[in-house]
């Protein structure tokens, strides 16, 4: 049809032109429903890639690939698992050598705004910076707004710079289920610096400390007294503490935050081997700072470089990797059982109605899964019991 002004039966002859309507041209060889089915060839956002395709991809920098990979490693649909753990254990001889540093810090401490001016201080002498910013999930919806990324208006525009927000999913300790495989693919697509941002935290959510070289815990003026300070928790596993908006009238009240922290840390064992704690000041907004932070981030590379203390912080984050995963798996096995569902359901059901308490339905809960996943036989072994896995559900 013609790209001409169309004016259909309905339409009363004396109408004005808002009743016209324009039809436009189709585009050529496009199909519309009706004609042959010759599509014309995808854009690279919507095709399918392989797993040399991410490999490749990823080694390349290649950005938007490196997000495709993330995103499959993210994914928990059941058919992604494979391919994506297949993709890790190909990325994997490629990472290891990058700095990872892990910012935690209430809600409101100036995390964004303290990461974007860091990063962009790292690209401009040469770094490739990536930045993996958490952001908390929704209780009730489950959604996230992932609005990091917006706060980085400069960093995100940086060409060496990546800038990845993922939802925290529900997971507690600040990070995401999957920030460990990320972490692992940002390294492996070339990105020398790391930083981890976690969701706003308080003293008990500390998972960021299994999966960093260096911890920096940014605090604001007027957050407690010296006991505050001083209760066991994500203070006593920092590697600096960082009294964050130390400018104008507020930069009295920071140095004075800065000497508090520095006596409380006097009593708490560091939170690295042969490393000594302190407290530091900063300006995000104005830049001041910023440099002398990372200034001690390297000397604590060094140093536990030379200990040999940074290597064994490794292999001992590997296993806690491993363990948790393992967990995971036993989580979810549970959880798709159809015998301990139907369980779970009966039990739950006794509780609400206070046929049974709560511990007690505790001990038939566990006593399910047990039988779900371990059966006994008859053959007993040198031990006295034997207990062989029962086939999946």
């Amino acid at each position: 049809m013609h790209d001409e002004t169309y004016r259909p039966d309905w339409v009363p002859e004396d109408a004005g032109s808002q009743f016209a309507c324009r039809v436009m041209r189709g585009r050529e060889g496009v199909r519309d429903g009706a004609g042959p089915a010759s599509f014309p060839a995808a854009p690279p956002s919507a095709r399918r890639f392989s797993l040399d395709d991410y490999e490749a991809g990823v080694l390349a920098g290649d950005r938007m690939i490196l997000s495709r990979a993330i995103t499959l490693v993210e994914s928990n649909a059941p058919r992604h698992f494979e391919p994506a753990q297949e993709l890790v254990r190909r990325l994997l001889p490629h990472t290891g050598e990058t700095t990872r540093v892990g910012i935690t810090g209430v809600p409101g401490a100036g995390k964004s705004t303290f990461i974007e001016a860091l990063g962009c201080l790292l690209c401009d002498r040469g770094h490739r910076v990536a930045v993996l910013a958490v952001d908390p999930s929704s209780s009730v919806s489950g959604g996230s707004i992932l609005g990091d990324k917006t706060r980085m208006e400069l960093l995100s525009r940086h060409p060496r710079a990546f800038i990845r927000p993922s939802p925290s999913g529900g997971t507690l300790g600040g990070v995401t289920r999957k920030s460990r495989e990320t972490l692992l693919l940002c390294e492996a697509a070339g990105y020398d610096v790391v930083l981890v941002e976690t969701v706003g935290v308080g003293q008990g959510e500390t998972t960021v400390r299994s999966m960093v070289d260096f911890f920096l815990v940014l605090v604001l003026t007027g957050a407690g007294d010296e006991l505050q300070g001083i209760k066991k928790g994500v203070i006593e596993l920092a590697d600096a503490i960082l009294v964050n908006k130390a400018d104008g009238d507020n930069r009295r009240n920071a140095l004075v935050a800065q000497a508090d922290y520095n006596q409380v840390l006097h009593y708490l064992r560091p939170g690295t081997e042969g490393w000594t704690t302190r407290a530091y000041t900063c300006s995000a907004l104005t830049g001041e700072g910023i440099a002398d932070i990372w200034a001690v981030v390297l000397e604590f590379r060094r140093l536990v470089r030379e200990s040999g203390f940074f290597q064994r912080r490794r292999y001992l984050q590997t296993l806690a990797w491993v363990e948790s995963m393992a967990e995971e798996h036993l989580r979810n096995r549970m959880a798709q059982n159809s015998a301990v569902a139907a369980c779970r359901e009966d039990i739950r059901r006794r509780v609400l109605t206070g046929d049974i308490s709560p511990t007690a339905a505790a001990r038939e809960l566990i006593d399910a899964m047990e039988k779900a996943f371990f059966l006994p036989v008859d053959v007993p072994s040198s031990d006295g019991a034997r207990f062989v896995r029962s086939s999946p559900d």
